[in-house]
């Protein structure tokens, strides 16, 4: 009792003091952002939800704060391509991240140009202090390539980012990919390409640490009096699921997986893919356990600074993650597991919590969502094409697309892959080879939210229908995946 007491003085002093100091610092007139990001996180992998049977207080708290969407999606679930649209705010042809930045990639161009116009580089131009910590994975790998585990097979796929590539980030612990999440390694902001080092640590929980001392400015890791971007870019629950710290495992060991495997489109028991489920799922929830932890860490660390009224945080995934469920192993694919993410925006200065079922917002929306939140509407680029819900975020009213795009491409010849489309009610996709159509899918999630049943079939009108959609939407985004629709 005494504490709460104390607590509540101690608030009203602050309180009282904050409009006197907020009036001579930048960092006020303009929020701070927080950006977290994880890899491979299943959209209905949440604890409240109570979908899966994971745990997660601190996002559940989090979510209680601000806006929870429910129906978010990756356009493109993998890896680079969700990340360059993020970073761009447009579609993979238009930028150029069409695929994964690896060494098998590289020679048609997939990685972050140089010359894009990220939502960073505008932050910057802003007076804004920017910090990356952890997963980038925006850069192609290049021979003699860097020694690391993941660099020594037939693909190489870890590559180090210079100064002039990382887009208005001046404070940079990070590294392209690397999944081994027990023994992560990095480049510091001063670091060449052979300076790396290992970490004896969880990388969220190395990762967190930073991210702490980067809201505490120890050192001064950023320019005081100026408003800041942080992305802390979480590596798992990424493959590697296994490697997480045991105190987290712990806390699954007693969970009855068959009950959970009930789903149908969860593989029988002995099939391949549904015995990866079983192995995997634990050690996944595990790593998101013990990823929550590290948010409420950071969470706590922006209260405990004042920073938390003006500082807006988004948590989400690059993508979610199949895990041998519809006899799928990873992402890259149409359906809701791969899709689907998960999607937090809170910020207590303006935005009133919801939980939000209803918004057709992306990954990539973000760009100029949050830009436009933070009061820089008038400075998106115009070259941006994903949508800006901010008004879905401030009032749930307003604007929102019919449909997301879906994507899947073959970086050696741009037409060749997938393109789709995911609506309120129906996921639409299309598989072009050669110049010829090969597969259509079409799934009607109300009736079958598991996605079990192919109806294009028996709905020529509807496949007519949606085919059309698409081709407009290609045309609108300048693809030439279009010309196949006619």
């Amino acid at each position: 009792m005494r504490s709460t007491k104390y607590y509540f003085i101690f608030s009203w002093i602050a309180s009282f003091f904050w409009p006197f100091q907020s009036c001579a610092k930048k960092s006020q007139e303009h929020p701070n952002l927080v950006f977290i990001m994880a890899d491979q996180w299943r959209g209905t992998a949440l604890g409240y939800l109570d979908v899966e049977p994971v745990i997660t207080p601190n996002l559940d708290r989090l979510a209680a704060e601000g806006v929870a969407f429910e129906n978010a999606v990756s356009s493109y679930p993998v890896s680079s391509p969700a990340r360059g649209m993020l970073m761009t705010g447009q579609y993979p042809v238009s930028s150029k991240v069409t695929g994964n930045c690896n060494s098998e990639n590289a020679p048609y161009g997939v990685e972050l140009p140089v010359e894009a116009r990220c939502w960073s580089d505008v932050l910057k131009d802003q007076g804004y202090s920017l910090g990356y910590i952890g997963k980038w994975h925006l850069d192609a790998p290049y021979f003699p390539y860097v020694d690391t585990y993941n660099n020594r097979g037939k693909v190489a796929w870890n590559e180090w980012c210079p100064k002039e590539r990382r887009h208005g980030f001046d404070y940079w612990i990070a590294y392209g990919t690397y999944d081994n999440h027990l023994k992560p390694m990095y480049w510091n902001r001063d670091a060449s390409r052979d300076d790396f080092y290992y970490v004896n640590q969880w990388g969220p929980e190395y990762e967190t640490d930073r991210a702490i001392e980067y809201l505490r400015n120890k050192d001064g890791c950023r320019e005081e009096g100026r408003p800041f971007a942080l992305v802390v870019s979480i590596n798992p629950p990424h493959t590697g699921y296994e490697l997480v710290p045991e105190k987290y495992k712990t806390l699954y060991k007693d969970l009855d997986i068959e009950k959970w495997c009930q789903r149908p489109d969860i593989p029988k028991k002995g099939n391949s893919n549904g015995d990866f489920y079983r192995n995997s799922v634990k050690d996944y929830y595990a790593c998101m356990t013990g990823v929550d932890e590290q948010i409420g860490r950071i969470v706590e660390t922006l209260k405990q600074e004042g920073l938390w009224e003006n500082t807006i945080v988004v948590f989400t995934s690059d993508h979610g993650d199949c895990m041998g469920m519809h006899g799928v192993i990873g992402k890259d694919i149409y359906y809701e597991e791969a899709m689907r993410i998960p999607m937090i925006v809170t910020w207590p200065a303006r935005i009133k919590p919801r939980r939000d079922a209803d918004s057709r917002i992306a990954l990539a929306d973000l760009y100029p969502t949050l830009l436009s939140l933070m009061g820089y509407k008038s400075v998106i680029p115009l070259q941006v094409e994903t949508f800006d819900l901010s008004e879905r975020i401030i009032s749930g009213n307003g604007f929102q697309p019919d449909f997301q795009p879906y994507y899947r491409i073959e970086p050696a010849r741009s037409t060749n892959g997938w393109r789709g489309l995911r609506g309120k009610r129906y996921t639409f996709a299309i598989k072009v080879e050669n110049g010829t159509i090969t597969e259509t899918v079409l799934f009607d999630r109300s009736d079958d939210p598991y996605e079990l049943k192919n109806i294009v079939t028996e709905n020529p009108d509807l496949e007519l229908k949606f085919k059309k959609l698409l081709r407009k939407w290609l045309d609108r985004t300048n693809d030439s995946f279009a010309m196949f629709l006619d």
